[in-house]
């Protein structure tokens, strides 16, 4: 595995994404990985490290179109090793080019989406017999707030990116709430004693509001003209 130098830190530098390389099938494929280290919980719907805990580390790997592997969570989990990553972390894929994501921050609160738009339709669609094999995460967000959060804001989260989200998609020119398969991880700070555990992140409130800015932005930035 070969590394390669960072991209510059965003605005703040709460999620300093860096771009690496893996081999796999004799080929390079590129992934974001974000070494957070201790101190964050997080909360992900990804095939790896999913759910609501501590976790130190995400890592946003592209697969190869066709992907057809029925282990994800085992599979991401030699790419991270090899990075030298170590403990529960998250683990999203996406078929997209993880090297064109869109990056934004507001308020202390830093984004970065990889977006493919390929696979798209509308949430409540019509029954169609789902979606086989398709490439997880074709749309991933990762998300940080330097504040702690509530279980319950920690869903509030997921759903006020998710909204921000389809914003910047209709924006964009895109008839469609997203991918059958997108995913989103939204990290928030491990509270230290005594402080200030927020009960709300609605898109109203004050850290979603700017969680909904930056996760706007950011697939804006990272969305292909249609």
């Amino acid at each position: 595995m070969t590394a390669l130098v960072p991209p510059p830190r965003t605005a703040v530098g709460l999620l300093p994404v860096g771009l690496r390389v893996r081999v796999e099938d004799g080929g390079e494929l590129p992934a974001l990985l974000w070494g957070a280290g201790p101190g964050w919980r997080m909360i992900s719907n990804a095939v790896l490290g999913g759910g609501v805990g501590e976790r130190a580390w995400v890592l946003n790997a592209q697969v190869a179109h066709g992907y057809r592997r029925q282990d994800p969570d085992r599979h991401l989990a030699q790419p991270a090793g090899g990075f030298g990553m170590r403990g529960p972390g998250v683990g999203l894929m996406t078929a997209a080019d993880v090297s064109r994501n869109g990056r934004a921050c507001d308020g202390n609160v830093e984004a970065v989406a990889t977006v493919g738009v390929a696979v798209r339709g509308w949430a409540a669609a019509a029954d169609e017999g789902g979606v086989a094999l398709a490439a997880p995460g074709t749309i991933n967000i990762v998300a940080a707030l330097p504040v702690a959060l509530t279980d319950a804001a920690l869903v509030n989260a997921v759903a006020t990116a998710t909204e921000a989200k389809v914003q910047a998609l209709i924006e964009a020119g895109y008839d469609c709430s997203g991918t059958p398969t997108d995913a989103v991880c939204v990290a928030a700070r491990v509270p230290c004693p005594g402080e200030e555990v927020h009960s709300f992140a609605g898109p109203r409130s004050l850290w979603g509001a700017r969680l909904a800015r930056a996760v706007h932005r950011a697939v804006g930035a990272g969305t292909p003209a249609p």
